[in-house]
């Protein structure tokens, strides 16, 4: 892909260096007081329409409403107020690129192996901290919901909003301090705006995956059309394949003497679905591995207009009144989630 056009007349601002710094640090402190802004309302409201689902429903409350009481505060109102603060960081101006097919294809494959690395550390880390008592709540609401709401939350609104708030506004408002920077910056805050052990790693790979495709191309449709299959991979496909065994080889309760008899007649309970999902899905990830040690060390970064400095880059982006904030809300959240 070719690199994002920088804008017209690429020039150091015309202020003294520690004006220049202070500017980038009010900036990246605006960004982080945005997210949490977004996050207060989010929580605050998420709780205020829960409670009322109890009120009206008692303890019986459907998982598709769980997901309307979640999604619908943060879509509709946290999301949007917070753009009041996000429009106060300029954007950077950069010429749109396309991504070819197979460029596409490959960038997604990789983003297989990486979703399964992370997932497979936020379980173990997840299982260490809580003597294995945690449970995963997002596969509980996924499973117990119908299909097609998660495929309009989880598959096709969760992306387009994310992808909006994580890859296009912070990315674009923030790459004039470095591409590298901005994506790092961009898949952190991802990571810990999901408030959840189990999805922070795979969700900080996949951030910064989407955050490339992002970059290079300054196209929104890519990254979020990647996030899409995932997530339409997450909450739709792998829980209908699982709908399709039976629930007692899930559970350990059926017997030897019977797991052969369903072998002899054919009927496995659904298990050679389950093995051929599974099968693809280890090729799929064995591809990705190969593609990302061949593909990755040809990444272009390209220098931006108002690069940081290697030694301010981390002061800068992170040691801000704004980004704290955000941190020390989400990590609390995040121990509560986990701890609760």
């Amino acid at each position: 892909m070719p690199p994002a056009q920088q804008p017209q007349q690429p020039q150091q601002p015309q202020q003294t260096p520690r004006d220049w710094w202070f500017t980038a640090h009010r900036r990246f402190s605006t960004i982080g007081s945005a997210l949490a802004i977004m996050m207060v309302f989010w929580i605050g409201l998420n709780i205020l329409a829960t409670e009322a689902l109890r009120t009206l429903l008692g303890t019986d409350v459907p998982a598709w409403a769980v997901l309307l009481a979640s999604s619908g505060p943060l879509y509709v109102v946290a999301m949007p107020l917070s753009m009041l603060a996000f429009t106060r960081v300029p954007v950077i101006r950069t010429r749109q690129y396309p991504m070819k097919a197979g460029e596409f294809i490959q960038i997604f494959v990789m983003c297989i192996p990486v979703m399964f690395l992370g997932n497979m550390i936020g379980n173990i880390l997840s299982a260490g901290a809580t003597d294995g008592q945690a449970t995963n709540r997002i596969n509980d609401v996924i499973l117990g919901s119908d299909w097609r709401m998660n495929a309009l939350f989880i598959g096709l609104l969760a992306p387009v909003c994310e992808e909006w708030i994580f890859r296009k506004e912070i990315i674009s408002r923030l790459r004039r301090y470095g591409e590298k920077t901005a994506i790092m910056f961009s898949a952190l805050a991802f990571a810990l705006f999901h408030m959840n052990v189990f999805q922070f790693f795979y969700a900080f790979g996949l951030g910064l995956m989407f955050g490339y495709v992002y970059t290079r191309t300054s196209r929104l449709r890519y990254s979020v059309a990647m996030h899409m299959l995932i997530n339409l991979n997450g909450s739709v496909l792998a829980p209908l394949v699982i709908q399709q065994i039976d629930p007692r080889i899930l559970d350990g309760t059926v017997s030897e003497a019977e797991i052969m008899r369903m072998a002899e007649t054919g009927n496995m309970g659904g298990m050679g679905i389950m093995m051929l999902y599974g099968t693809v899905m280890l090729g799929l990830c064995i591809a990705g591995i190969v593609l990302l040690i061949t593909k990755c060390k040809s990444w272009e970064f390209y220098l931006a207009p108002e690069e940081l400095p290697a030694g301010l880059k981390i002061r800068t982006a992170y040691a801000n009144p704004g980004v704290i904030a955000y941190l020390l809300l989400t990590v609390m959240l995040t121990g509560w989630m986990l701890f609760a």
